[in-house]
Formats: structure tokens, sequence, C-alpha cells
């Protein structure tokens, strides 16, 4: 009884402790996954706490409940619309970049620390792939708004590389235990990976998504439900040989793009499910790690690190993405950047230990040391790079709290909460304001009293207002109530002008005294900036001609609504 409680004592101090930690994050600009690692280490046997933990295999299993609970996280919060722009350079840097990655770092490896090809190789497939909780976590906690291209491309790729990453370390794990087939079994496993994984994981996820919008529950057991079916569909796919990760990251996404009301009771539940996963995952690894043992590998490790970060990763992401996508190339550079490594490699270096390879011990701390050097230089750099190379748009207003009604079953009527901040509001009257047809405003609060809102009501700075909408009004109001300060950002970005997207080319170029070649005559401003940038458009794409930063400032699917004008600085 008494190791029960203590179990409890210690665990839960622990998760309360890097929760508390986490607030390092924001007066330090650390990475939250480093502080729970930090504090994983210093509970160690060689910290503060000296609990003992070298349960390989206890870790192994918590690593992948904890990665398959991220990935179904990220899955569902991942847009379907986001596959335009991004799915076909995610999946090649999935693939190709992964295997490029992992021969470039082998090779190194190989040299630098007197292995056999085949054990160099195991080094890269370990630290080859790029990790999902990493990417999700850091992307979305330091706030960095990138455009769409390149953040569809990071999310896809860290939520569907695994399944590459774990099958070169498994095959070369059985190459060097001697278990490993001939190439005819070897190409079969690889066909059942990803077949398996995609298949299962996109039709069940399918019908999970169905059954969870015709299901009428308790809000609390939709994200039960989902959480088990994601469960089972991982369960099942690895019985059978194929990627677990990748379905229950195809079945997050297939549940979380089909409308209905589940959606918003699935979210919240899962967005603390995932923080709870990252934060139990890396204090396992912590705990793990004996700090008096790698001392040793310390200078190694920070090379092989510094060679995946300013090598392996970059040439992987230009032989990929360059030659065949439309990336300009300070997109390129943070997309190389952003190759973060978190608990993945440190989870696939526990193969080599559970299968009995020798000196596995050397994989486990070579892979901690590339996961410590990424956290430490690229998590704490990605909106220094973000800002340098460009990749990053300006950030909207949105509604402080929103929350679904529970009126309809399907395109639900919600509650958004704005606080207004725009000075050119004061004193405007309620019914002046540019509203969505579909909106209105069910309640003002001024210093904490209830106001019933009228047509002649005149607004004023700090007002908190309540707007009944639906999802599709967010754009409109979202603007209404950008503050000054983001008007000033925007402005700074897209330029003081705008121009329609559907305007005749032949139109802006008379009322600038711009210069057309033939077949531009007839376009509208949307295609031709659409031609220019190669296709598939982004907000935030700009094109430099005749001394005006042409830029895309609003997209309707995939046409170009708004274009901004701002002049060269």
């Amino acid at each position: 009884m008494d190791s029960i409680n203590t179990l409890f004592i210690f665990a839960g101090s622990l998760i309360a402790l890097s929760v508390l930690a986490s607030r390092l994050s924001s007066l330090f600009g650390l990475p939250l996954l480093l502080i729970f690692l930090a504090v994983g280490m210093l509970a160690g046997e060689d910290g503060i706490l000296g609990i003992q933990f070298d349960s390989y295999s206890l870790a192994f299993i918590i690593g992948h409940l904890a990665l398959a609970m991220i990935l179904l996280d990220g899955g569902l919060r991942t847009r379907m619309k986001t596959f335009r722009v991004g799915l076909k350079p995610a999946l090649s840097l999935a693939t190709f970049g992964v295997f490029i990655t992992s021969a470039v770092v082998g090779v190194f490896s190989m040299w630098f620390f007197e292995l056999s090809l085949v054990e160099g190789l195991l080094v890269g497939a370990i630290v080859g792939s790029t990790d999902a909780a990493a990417v999700f976590s850091m992307l979305r906690g330091q706030g960095v708004n990138l455009n769409e291209r390149v953040g569809a491309t990071l999310e896809i790729e860290s939520g569907t590389n695994d399944p590459m990453a774990i099958f070169l370390t498994i095959t070369l794990v059985e190459i060097l235990v001697g278990d490993i087939g001939g190439p005819l079994e070897t190409l079969l496993m690889f066909t059942k990976q990803f077949g398996l994984g995609l298949v299962i994981g996109v039709g069940v996820g399918w019908l999970s998504g169905r059954l969870l919008r015709w299901m009428d529950l308790a809000p609390g057991l939709y994200s039960l439900l989902a959480l088990a079916l994601g469960f089972c569909v991982f369960g099942i796919t690895s019985a059978l040989g194929g990627s677990g990760f990748l379905a229950i990251y195809l079945a997050g996404l297939m549940i979380g793009n089909q409308p209905g009301r589940h959606i918003n009771f699935i979210l919240p539940v899962h967005d603390g499910l995932a923080w709870l996963s990252q934060i139990g995952l890396f204090l396992v690894l912590g705990l793990l790690v004996s700090p008096s043992e790698m001392v040793g590998y310390g200078a190694p490790g920070a090379l092989l690190a510094l060679v995946l970060i300013f090598i392996a990763r970059p040439l992987a992401v230009i032989l990929v993405i360059k030659p065949f996508f439309n990336f300009r190339w300070r997109e390129v550079a943070f997309i190389s950047w952003v190759g973060l490594r978190g608990a993945v490699p440190i989870v696939l270096a526990i193969f080599p230990v559970v299968g009995g390879v020798e000196n596995s011990i050397l994989y486990f701390n070579l892979a901690f040391f590339v996961v410590l050097m990424s956290l430490l230089i690229q998590g704490t750099t990605l909106s220094l790079m973000a800002r340098w190379t460009k990749t990053e748009v300006p950030t909207s207003t949105e509604p402080s709290r929103r929350g679904p009604l529970g009126v309809l079953p399907e395109n639900d009527f919600e509650m958004f909460v704005y606080e207004v901040n725009n000075e050119a509001l004061e004193d405007v009257p309620i019914r002046l304001l540019r509203f969505p047809s579909g909106a209105l405003i069910s309640a003002l609060f001024r210093q904490h009293v209830m106001l019933h809102p009228k047509g002649n009501t005149l607004l004023k700075l700090d007002d908190v207002i309540c707007v009944i909408g639906r999802s599709e009004d967010l754009p409109a109001l979202n603007r209404l109530f950008n503050g000054d300060a983001r008007l000033k950002r925007e402005r700074a970005f897209f330029g003081t002008f705008t121009l329609d997207g559907a305007a005749l080319m032949s139109e802006v170029a008379s009322a600038y005294g711009l210069t057309l070649s033939p077949g531009e005559q007839d376009m509208t401003l949307g295609e031709f900036i659409s031609l220019r940038v190669g296709g598939h458009p982004v907000v935030g794409d700009d094109v430099g001609w005749h001394g005006i930063h042409w830029v895309v400032s609003a997209m309707e699917g995939n046409k170009v609504s708004k274009v901004g004008l701002r002049l060269y600085q």
C-alpha cells in the first residue's frame, strides 16, 4: 500500500512541478519539452530525488502510448484544406527526406564513431524523423503564425514521417541481430507499414467520424469514445504489421474534419490529454537517463546533432523540395531549420535495447544528446528564424472565448467574446457596425456591468462584446475587432491599400501606370499573382513588380480574393 501511495505522490508532484515550471518557457523562451525533460532528469537517480528507473521496456510502452495520443490530437487539429498546399511536399519529406537524412547522418556516424555501415545507418535512422510532439508544441506554444504553405508542410510531415523511421530502424535492428529476411520480405514489410496504415487509418477514421457525428452522447463521452476508437485503430494496424502511428494520425484527421457538435466536445479534452502525454513522456525519458553515464557521450553527441541540424536536414530538404515544388529559398531555409527532434528518436533508440543489439546504450545516449541539442538550438530560435526568413504572417484578432450553443446538430451557432481594442470603434453606434448578416450582439459588458445593447448604444474601449454567429462569420468579426496594434502590423505587412483579386489586370495597369505583356491583359489580379508565385498561393505570398510588393492578403478556397500593395522600403 505504501508503494502505491508513494507512486501517487511522486507522479502527482512531478506532473504538477512540470506544469508550474512551464512558466519558465514564457519568461526565458525555453522550449516546454526541454523543461519537462529537465524535471525528469532532476528527479532521476543522479538528481535531487534519486528515483531509480531503468525499465526500458516500460518506457517503450509509455512512449508508444503517449506518441499515439499526441498524433491523434495532431490529426484532430489538422484541417483538410491545408493539404491543398502541404500534402505532396510533406509526404516527400516524410519518405525520401527521412531516408536522405538518415543516410547522411549514418555515413558520418560510421566514420566518426568507427561503426560498421549498418550500425552507422541505424544511428541515422533513429534520429532521422522530425517529432510531432516537438513540432506541434513549438509552433502553437510560441504563437508562430506561419504562412499556410510552410506551416501545413511541417505539421503534415511531422505527423506522417514516423513510419519511414520505424521501418528503417526495425530493418537495421533485424540485420544486426540476424533476423532479417530477404529483399522481398523487406519490401513487403515496407508496403504493409504504409499501406495498412493508410487504408485502416482513413477507412476506420472516416467510419469513426460518422459514428461520433451520429451518436447522441453526454458531452464528456465524445472525447472518451474518440480516444478509444483511435487506440483501436493503432492496435489493429500494428497487430497486422502496419504503422499504427500513421493510422492513428489519419484517423484523427478523418474525425476532426467531419463537421458536427462532437468536435466542440472532443478538442478541449484531447488538448489536455496531449499535454499530459507530452509531460509524462518526457518525464519518463528524463528519469531513464543517467547523466553520470552520459558525460562521455556529450561531445560526440553534440557534434552529431550539429551535423544533423546544419548538413543532413538542409541537404534533404533542398534535394526533396526545391526542384519539385514552388517553395522560395527563405521557406526552404525555415523548413530546414524546423527539423525538430523530440521524443520519437529517444523512443526509437529503445528498439536496439529491447531487440538485443550489441552496444545498444550507444544509440540511446546519442539520440538523447541529439534531442537535447535540437531543442536548445532550434527550439529556442523558432520565432527568430520565422521573422528572419519572412515566413511569418500577422495574426488577426480572435475571440478571447468561444463555445457552441448546442442548438443545432450541425453548423451550430456559437458565442464569440471580443474585447474592443480598436480606437476606430470608440463612440461608434452599434447599428453602424459592419456585421455579418447572420451574426448579432447578445450582450455587452462595461466595467463588469452587463448592458442591454441597442442600435444607438455607443461602444467604448475595453468593452466586452458577446456575439452569436457561426464559424464562417469569424473572418469578418475578427477584422472588425482588430486592435490598433494588430492593424498597424497588418498594414506594415500587407500594405495600406488593398485591391480586389477579381480586378482585371488591364484596369489595374491603367490606374497605376504599369506595363503588361500581351498574355496578361485579360487576367484578373488574383490569376496574375497565382501565376507569378507558381500556383497554389497562400496568404503572405508577395510578388515584387514595378517597385511594389503585391501581397496576398486573403484567399477564398484556391483563389486570391484580396491583394495588398506595399511599397519597397
